[in-house]
């Protein structure tokens, strides 16, 4: 059995051909979405986080939104970039959002990806140490946010308080008792993916990482996910870890399928810089009839040793349409694989 979700940019264009015209559309949508993934049987709704873009970036409430829609579905999102975020305040909303999901977030966190602005965490009012970088200050700030995430107390007590206190030092509230196991790294190394199995995060590995051998994307994911459940062992936690990847996968089916991607079908990964310093390799997609996809997925040595498969949707296309490319993998290429 393996999970399947679904994993939305959040895009929104007033260009030709969108259903997704404005924020309101992006959200609205995104809810809607959600609701007929669960009603579909897939078993996550994930969403990507960028700032200063035209895409989702407060995902917490939309979150909220969607887990009183929802019953079973998992929320998460891949991934909030912590070089922006306040721990403290995040845990808050992270547990406020979690006791209305009733334990259903899967918070997907990192230290992002390139941005839309130069140092846009800087608007934010947040500034690396110094000798520290931007990735070490989002590091630094998620080390906060999972000590807070356990549900100690730390803070001192006033003694005339304007509520009556427990006895002890306070911690954050709401606190949700097991949000700290639903936390996930997304990791574009093997060193990142090893930290964050050392830390007890679970891994989510994206459709790009850093080109460290010159193999193929999923053969690349495949080691990061061996090194990072090594570290995992080797850390001595107590619990399972989780895996995902992300993949764009599209059945076939119709001719509107293949108008849309039938052109994908030769796709192969690509290698560029994300940044001056970074070479990365990029995912190929998968677009083909389906006995042709079950055949293709087999061979992706990365789905086959994660638990948790997300599959990035077009969400400009709208609600009905990305519901058809979900639906289309669930029932037509996932029972062939020993998925469902």
């Amino acid at each position: 059995m393996k999970r399947i979700g679904f994993l939305s940019f959040g895009h929104w264009s007033d260009g030709a051909g969108s259903r997704v015209r404005s924020a309101a559309d992006a959200l609205v949508q995104s809810v809607d979405l959600a609701v007929a993934a669960e009603e579909l049987g897939a078993d996550g709704a994930y969403f990507r986080v960028h700032h200063f873009a035209r895409q989702l970036a407060s995902p917490l409430p939309l979150l909220s939104a969607i887990a009183a829609r929802t019953s079973r579905i998992e929320i998460g999102t891949g991934v909030i970039d912590m070089r922006y975020e306040n721990p403290m305040y995040f845990a808050e909303n992270a547990g406020a959002a979690d006791l209305i999901s009733g334990g259903r977030l899967q918070l997907g966190i990192s230290r992002g990806s390139p941005e839309q602005v130069v140092d846009g965490w800087r608007y934010f009012g947040y500034e690396p140490s110094e000798g520290d970088t931007d990735a070490d200050m989002a590091r630094k700030h998620t080390e906060v946010l999972l000590t807070v995430l356990e549900g100690r107390g730390f803070a001192e007590p006033n003694p005339r308080p304007m509520f009556p206190n427990p006895p002890g030092l306070l911690r954050i509230e709401p606190h949700s008792e097991g949000l700290r196991d639903r936390i996930w790294w997304g990791s574009g190394s093997n060193a990142t993916s090893v930290w964050a199995a050392e830390r007890g995060m679970n891994l989510q590995s994206s459709t790009l990482k850093d080109d460290e051998t010159g193999e193929p994307l999923h053969v690349q994911q495949r080691k990061q996910i061996q090194a990072y459940r090594q570290a995992w062992k080797d850390a001595g936690h107590h619990r399972e870890p989780r895996v995902s990847v992300s993949r764009s996968i599209f059945a076939l089916t119709s001719d509107l399928d293949r108008a849309y991607f039938g052109r994908n079908a030769d796709s192969a990964d690509q290698i560029g810089m994300i940044d001056e310093k970074t070479r990365a390799v990029f995912g190929r997609s998968y677009a083909a009839e389906p006995d042709v996809l079950v055949k293709q997925l087999a061979n992706d040595e990365a789905i086959q040793a994660a638990d948790t498969l997300l599959l990035t949707v077009p969400n400009q296309l709208g609600v009905d349409y990305n519901a058809h490319v979900i639906e289309s993998i669930l029932t037509h290429v996932a029972p062939e694989l020993g998925w469902r």
